[in-house]
């Protein structure tokens, strides 16, 4: 069994910054793609950021150029740092993990960004 857990959410004013930060515990034969979504509300889900088993990433169009999805020295972290912050960066921020045949979410950190 494999728990996530997301931390770095908080309020941030527009133009700020926050890192956050996927852990993954538990057994887990391999990690095959990494990820991050959020989701408004109201608002569909949406894919933030990826990073697979090659380490290539790929962003939404609305973060590209502010956000940097990385990997931690250890194989069982992941980030997102948020430069230039804007209003519609609110949202709950979900890491979410691929490994083998098995998909993992992580329960959300809120991001809130106002002045």
């Amino acid at each position: 069994q494999v728990q996530l857990v997301e931390t770095g959410g908080g309020l941030v004013q527009p133009g700020g910054s926050l890192r956050l930060s996927c852990a993954a515990s538990g057994s887990m034969f391999s990690i095959d793609a990494m990820a991050w979504y959020r989701q408004a509300p109201g608002k569909e889900r949406e894919l933030v950021a990826v990073m697979n088993g090659g380490t290539s990433t790929n962003y939404a169009d609305s973060v590209k150029g502010r956000f940097t999805i990385s990997r931690g020295n250890v194989e069982n972290m992941v980030y997102l740092q948020m430069n230039s912050l804007k209003p519609e960066d609110t949202a709950v921020y979900y890491c979410n993990v691929r490994g083998g045949i098995y998909i993992y979410w992580g329960q959300g950190t809120q991001v809130t960004v106002s002045s």
